[in-house]
């Protein structure tokens, strides 16, 4: 690191304080984690902003499942958390005020003791995270302040269980049931622990409105203008689509939320089956293209596999959005032009096809179908 960078972050940066924490637990903040030695006692020089701290209790040579929060630290900011042993988890505990005064007291001592924040992730942190503000996280965060891998489940009764929507009800009164159907009936009745779950926007089922025609039905069925129109009703303001959408990103990647990136997935879904409002979102659209860029690159491998087995959701919604960029005449030519460019770099590197973009498949044609 360059010694003013150094100088500076020891001078200004936060300090996270973590008491009895035992030996070789993982500990990491935003993309990096380590197992901690004997003397741990926390992370110094983090630069101001929002960071993701995680950790995982570690026994007998077994990993914990994830656990981890976001903070908002503020220049020298002096944050102290305790480990609960019983727990293996970090408490819940205010540490007390004479604790906290012993520590500020014996810094110099204690800062033998801290290592460093990972400087060399910094950038890539800053642009995984560049949409995500404390609003935002205080807004989405569960009420507990932790996102957790594994959620705690408790028992609720049937008709609170989690079934998939209006879809399946229709399918099991009518008898059609797939083999999914089938063994999500032999489920057990659980739903997340009250407070453990993420509080994310929701986004409707409904791609119409009540009063629409079957004419209007059919052209929201094709565009999702109303349904984005519709969610971004329920945020602050339209760019913290965005923010949400790195932030689940980030619950998934570093957190290993599944339920993150089901809503990851969502979002990306949603916003690339927009055609009428694109123009009207435009700077929602120059964001969303910029950040889906960067994460891509730290998807990990297994899982873009997995996406490639799946019919590869991310490069189907792409080739959408960017046939609806180019086929609109309302979109200005930044925006088309800066499509093109990121067309020809995903080609480049996933080897993605974007050729044709006009161009109806067989399963988006429209089918004939004779009156007699």
């Amino acid at each position: 690191m360059d010694q003013n960078i150094a100088q500076t972050l020891l001078t200004h940066g936060a300090k996270l304080v973590l008491l009895d924490v035992p030996a070789g637990t993982d500990i990491g903040i935003d993309m990096k984690s380590w197992n901690t030695g004997n003397n741990f006692k926390g992370i110094k020089m983090i630069p101001p902003g929002v960071h993701f701290v995680h950790y995982s209790a570690v026994k007998l040579g077994e990993m914990a499942p994830r656990i981890g929060f976001f903070h908002d630290f503020k220049e020298s900011e002096f944050l102290i958390r305790k480990w609960d042993s019983k727990e293996e988890d970090i408490s819940a505990e205010s540490v007390p005020e004479e604790t906290i005064e012993r520590l500020k007291d014996n810094l110099k001592e204690l800062d033998r003791y801290l290592g460093p924040y990972p400087y060399e992730i910094w950038k890539q942190w800053k642009e995984l995270s560049s949409r995500i503000t404390e609003s935002l996280v205080a807004r989405c965060s569960p009420l507990c302040g932790y996102v957790r891998s594994a959620l705690e489940l408790e028992n609720c009764s049937d008709a609170l269980r989690p079934r998939g929507g209006e879809s399946n009800n229709k399918r099991r009164r009518s008898g059609k049931l797939t083999v999914e159907d089938k063994e999500e009936e032999l489920l057990p009745n659980l739903k997340p622990k009250p407070g453990t779950e993420l509080r994310l926007t929701e986004i409707p089922d409904k791609h119409y409105p009540d009063d629409a025609t079957p004419s209007e039905i059919t052209r929201h069925s094709l565009d999702s203008s109303y349904v984005l129109h519709t969610t971004l009703k329920k945020i602050r303001e339209p760019i913290e689509i965005i923010g949400e959408m790195q932030l689940t990103f980030i619950c998934f990647l570093v957190g290993q939320s599944l339920d993150a990136f089901e809503q990851w997935k969502k979002l990306v879904t949603l916003i690339c089956g927009v055609d009428k409002a694109i123009p009207q979102y435009r700077f929602i659209y120059i964001e969303f293209l910029q950040v889906l860029e960067t994460e891509l690159l730290y998807v990990p491998e297994e899982v873009l596999c997995d996406i490639v087995a799946s019919n590869n959701f991310v490069y189907h919604n792409l080739y959408k959005l960017f046939g609806n960029i180019e086929s609109n005449s309302e979109v200005d030519g930044r925006l088309k032009s800066y499509a093109k460019r990121l067309q020809d770099r995903l080609t480049a590197k996933f080897l993605w096809d974007f050729s044709n973009l006009l161009e109806e498949t067989d399963d988006e044609a429209p089918v004939i179908v004779p009156l007699a």
